[in-house]
């Protein structure tokens, strides 16, 4: 800074109002002299020290489980990246692979950085029970939640999301619709299921317990309970999936049924998986997990509490957008 003054030919105090954005009626041929001088000298501010004056760092933590290695990782990272830029902040990320012992020890981490906030995040939408640490600063949870609602968190609404997956087969004709979902209990499964049912009850069709199989979340779960269902004489006309996993396995099932899809069956999966949906034959209608708008509403509600709005914390349900392509 001292340079920088040295070459305008003014006081370091008056090159410090400049870079801090204050005015006090300071010429703004003086401001272009004392900006041309800053990069050509290549200065840069001493961050740290300003930090500890502001007692801000301008710095978010984001914790995460197995967000890292999973194909949702870059949308969720970068709605909250792109949300943190706007204001100029640093995202630093962290992923545990699932180790709950390195839970307590990143948050440590992060809390030695001085971070302003924490983003704590999962896998899968599923309660947790975050380090007590991270109670230190604000923090919000993404696509997980606190039992008891004591700290903010952003989820899929599911509900929502089996219901519009239904709503559209249903529309489409079908009143013979399977789901196939998986064996464990999840927020996501449960959720599901209940908007499943929701629209069939708007559109005054029973709800019939053995149109429902459950399965492994993955191929083979599909294609053994597309099998199951196929082999009834009233067979279903259109399957709602569980996920876009489930669904490369009842493609699979059909083609050896010499059933094609849509005609013989309509499909809809759940996720919108970038590597499955859009190169599966036909490409598959399926419900997209919000994780770009997940990840950028933690980010902005994170920011509000660190400037002091929103002391209840927020419960917060994104819908999962349709995106219809040729399997209905």
């Amino acid at each position: 800074m001292q340079d920088v003054a040295t070459k305008v030919g003014v006081s370091r105090t008056t090159v410090s109002f400049v870079l801090n954005g204050r005015d006090m009626n300071i010429p703004d041929s003086t401001k272009e002299r004392i900006w041309d001088a800053v990069n050509e000298l290549g200065y840069r501010p001493n961050t740290l020290a300003r930090s500890l004056r502001a007692d801000r760092t301008n710095t978010i933590g984001f914790i995460s489980d197995s967000i890292g290695t999973t194909p949702y990782a870059g949308e969720i990272l970068q709605g909250a990246q792109d949300r943190a830029w706007e204001d100029k902040v640093l995202l630093l990320s962290i992923n545990t692979n699932g180790k709950g012992d390195l839970k307590q020890t990143a948050v440590n981490m992060l809390l030695d950085r001085q971070v302003d906030g924490i983003i704590y995040g999962a896998m899968y939408h599923r309660p947790v029970t975050p380090p007590t640490n991270i109670l230190e600063v604000p923090t919000v949870l993404l696509d997980c939640y606190a039992e008891d609602q004591s700290l903010p968190s952003v989820v899929p609404n599911e509900v929502k999301g089996g219901y519009d997956a239904t709503k559209h087969l249903l529309e489409k004709g079908h009143r013979r619709i399977g789901h196939i979902t998986a064996i464990k209990d999840t927020a996501a499964k449960i959720g599901r299921l209940n908007g499943y049912r929701q629209a069939l009850a708007e559109f005054d069709v029973p709800f019939d317990p053995t149109l429902v199989v459950m399965g492994e979340a993955l191929p083979v779960g599909g294609y053994d309970a597309t099998k199951e269902l196929m082999q009834r004489a009233d067979r279903p006309t259109a399957l709602f999936c569980y996920n876009d996993r489930i669904v490369m396995g009842v493609y699979n099932a059909l083609h050896n049924l010499n059933l094609s899809i849509p005609d013989d069956v309509a499909i809809v999966g759940f996720d919108n998986h970038e590597i499955i949906a859009a190169h599966l034959y036909p490409a598959l209608t399926t419900m997209a997990l919000p994780h770009y708008a997940m990840g950028k509403w933690a980010m902005e509600h994170l920011l509000g509490l660190i400037e002091g709005a929103d002391n209840e914390p927020k419960q917060k349900m994104l819908d999962c957008p349709l995106v219809v392509r040729e399997s209905t």
